[in-house]
């Protein structure tokens, strides 16, 4: 199936792995990748040196391109993406909006950018700054998450814009690619679909949480990091929506002395990244904290197996999935699934 996507991205299938937080690592993108799709690592929880090595390793699974997330509000973006140059990268997809000199210097250096967005106004902006795709997220998507559905977003944004659309936000199945290709997007990206396949490196535990939850399994809280998030709901997501500000403020600081520990950060480095966490958000001190300790309650979770003391980001999707496929399998079945619906509305026309 050739869209604008497959032909921008030089993939075989309209189907993109997001970049998930110590889910899309080496082994992963490699498998989606090699499988006809086009995947993308996530380097937010990585050190610069080990998103090298990680890039590397990838090199020498597949000779296929790949791309990977990084956060534009991260001390080090400018360096992160200096390495995506060096490396011939494809693509540098990002979960906040870029600002114009991280899109220039990508482009001056042959990689391409596509940010993620949750609302037609930020499309446009990032459009007319010159990217060249844009993946929109609707509500039902896991993560940071924005009020308007998959359904209504993603044809309004599709209206406003004259660059490739990815839709992401309730996918799984052919059904859902064809229909995203209805709504004029070029493709389709998926998150939770893709952390439930064989070739995930999540724990079978915390796999078997996600395959049970029921499609009100999630809530989208604020008490993780300040913003709206979309996580599986636990004992551990229904303490922190109870929590009272003192005990919130009290966990937020333990959290961000672990992840101070875990990143090697000093700390007027921790400061300065609370400091970049709040830039254009009213959040308290303790949302900051938070947002800087997020990545060890992401890590306990799905590093450690450990789900009841930590976060697991989930699309309202996972209460449609009940098995584990490789990633061949499920794009297979996918693009099957698709060009049989597609039979299927030629015939009825």
């Amino acid at each position: 199936m050739r869209t604008a996507l497959t032909e921008l991205l030089g993939c075989r299938h309209p189907i993109v792995q997001t970049g998930m937080g110590y889910v899309a690592g080496a082994r992963l993108v490699t498998a989606v990748t090699e499988a006809g799709g086009f995947g993308i690592v996530a380097s937010a929880t990585m050190t610069l040196d080990q998103l090298r090595d990680t890039i590397r390793e990838i090199r020498e699974r597949t000779g296929k391109p790949f791309g990977v997330n990084v956060r534009a509000d991260a001390p080090d973006a400018g360096e992160r993406i200096d390495l995506l140059i060096r490396e011939r990268v494809r693509l540098a997809s990002f979960a906040l909006a870029p600002d114009r000199d991280l899109i220039r210097r990508c482009a001056d250096g042959g990689v391409l950018t596509m940010p993620s967005v949750g609302a037609r106004r930020h499309a446009e902006k990032v459009a007319g700054w010159g990217v060249d795709a844009v993946l929109v997220q609707g509500g039902e998507g896991g993560g940071h998450t924005g009020p308007v559905p998959t359904s209504l977003l993603v044809p309004q944004v599709v209206d406003a814009v004259g660059i490739p659309v990815v839709a992401a936000g309730g996918y799984f199945d052919g059904r859902g690619l064809l229909a995203a290709l209805a709504y004029g997007a070029a493709g389709i990206a998926m998150g939770t679909r893709f952390l439930l396949t064989s070739d995930s490196p999540v724990g079978e535990r915390v796999k078997r949480l996600y395959l049970d939850a029921p499609v009100t399994g999630t809530v989208v809280t604020t008490r993780v990091d300040g913003v709206p998030h979309r996580v599986l709901r636990t004992p551990y997501i229904d303490g922190l929506e109870k929590s009272g500000s003192v005990r919130a403020l009290i966990g937020a600081a333990r959290h961000a002395v672990a992840f101070r520990r875990l990143a090697g950060l000093s700390w007027p480095q921790l400061v300065r990244a609370g400091r970049t966490a709040r830039h254009g958000r009213e959040l308290t001190w303790a949302q900051t904290l938070m947002a800087a300790g997020t990545p060890v309650l992401l890590r306990t979770a799905m590093v450690q197996g450990r789900p009841e003391f930590g976060v697991m980001s989930a699309g309202q999707v996972a209460g449609l999935i009940d098995d584990l496929p490789s990633c061949a399998e499920l794009i297979d079945r996918i693009m099957t699934e698709a060009s049989d619906g597609l039979d299927r509305l030629a015939a009825a026309r």
